[in-house]
């Protein structure tokens, strides 16, 4: 990993995916003729390893989606640029072939399926918009490898959506992501909505298609324990700003940054030994409107270590150990 500097952008060869100061405000209607920005994701800068999974966590409402559709450019970004395997993502002739190499697994297997479409259409979109099939026979034959890949009966391709349990539907939506054989995948927070023994299935399946397709995640949740257990590297985000990144094992047990401290925090632990043993850091107060981020760290007013220099500059991303970066004037 290699730290995302101020000064001009250089592509690494080794990283499949480089975000770079990426920003993405919405306008908001604040009163008559009034707007406001709405900053969901302010100045984040990160990159991917091929092959590699890194976690994005934070509570909700810190912006971790919309990084992950900005960066598909699902939302068109206010600022920055995205990386693709050295290119830089940008025209319309780009955006299409990344979009096909770049795929995302959306959160709500219920409202991510259109109802009217069969499970075959459906996991055949991405094939026919691409055009990656030059006959029926063959798009069938795709279909049902897509789907037998994924652990579904290939004899239910003629049913719809809602004749599926949930778990079901998400093997649907990772199928159809999975059509265009791409790179990279944005998993959207892909196991929120099911049950916690279908988690396990569906995280399984995901670690061991990574495996055999030679896959690259950004897997967003809100679930420290299940990122850590996919992640190679995780990224946590608070109130639209990257606050600590850091190797799965590292941020786990060395949390650095007041935030992550304090998310670490409220992690379970199996055994009840050290569980008592646990202190629990409750922040104090709420989080502040992303319409009225709080001056220098957005951080600040929740935070027992705050300083007059976290009011006055908001701190950039710095290494403070091999691997290891934080966004915090205290470390």
């Amino acid at each position: 990993m290699t730290a995302m500097p101020n000064k001009s952008f250089a592509p690494d060869p080794a990283c499949l995916v480089q975000v770079s100061h990426l920003k993405q405000y919405f306008p908001i209607s604040t009163g008559f003729l009034k707007t406001a920005q709405l900053k969901a994701v302010d100045d984040v800068s990160f990159d991917i390893l091929k092959g590699e999974t890194l976690g994005l966590v934070g509570e909700s409402g810190c912006g971790k989606t919309t990084v992950g559709r900005s960066m598909l450019q699902l939302y068109k970004p206010t600022a920055g640029d995205v990386w693709f395997d050295g290119q830089k993502v940008e025209g319309k002739e780009a955006l299409r072939a990344f979009r096909r190499r770049a795929q995302m697994v959306f959160q709500d297997p219920y409202s991510s399926l259109n109802p009217r479409m069969t499970v075959a259409d459906i996991v055949a979109e991405p094939i026919d918009v691409h055009h990656l099939c030059e006959s029926k026979k063959e798009r069938e034959e795709r279909i049902r490898e897509l789907m037998t890949l994924v652990g579904l009966n290939t004899e239910h391709a003629t049913r719809y959506a809602h004749e599926f349990s949930g778990g079901q539907r998400q093997r649907i939506g990772i199928a159809r992501a999975l059509a265009s054989k791409p790179e990279f995948i944005v998993c959207d927070e892909p196991v929120s909505a099911l049950d916690v023994s279908i988690q396990a299935q569906v995280i399984n399946m995901l670690e061991d298609l990574q495996s055999q397709l030679g896959l690259t995640y950004l897997f967003i949740a809100h679930d420290i324990s299940v990122v850590k257990h996919i992640s190679n590297r995780i990224a946590v985000m608070y109130l639209g700003h990257m606050m600590e990144l850091a190797p799965a094992n590292e941020l786990t047990r060395h949390p650095q940054h007041p935030y992550t401290v304090s998310l670490m925090s409220a992690v379970p632990i199996p055994d009840p030994r050290e569980s008592r043993k646990q202190q629990r850091i409750v922040l104090q107060g709420d989080v502040p409107s992303p319409l009225k981020v709080p001056s220098g760290c957005p951080f600040r007013t929740r935070c027992s270590r705050a300083t007059a220099a976290c009011k006055e500059t908001c701190p950039a991303m710095r290494e403070i150990s091999p691997g290891h970066f934080a966004a915090c004037h205290n470390i």
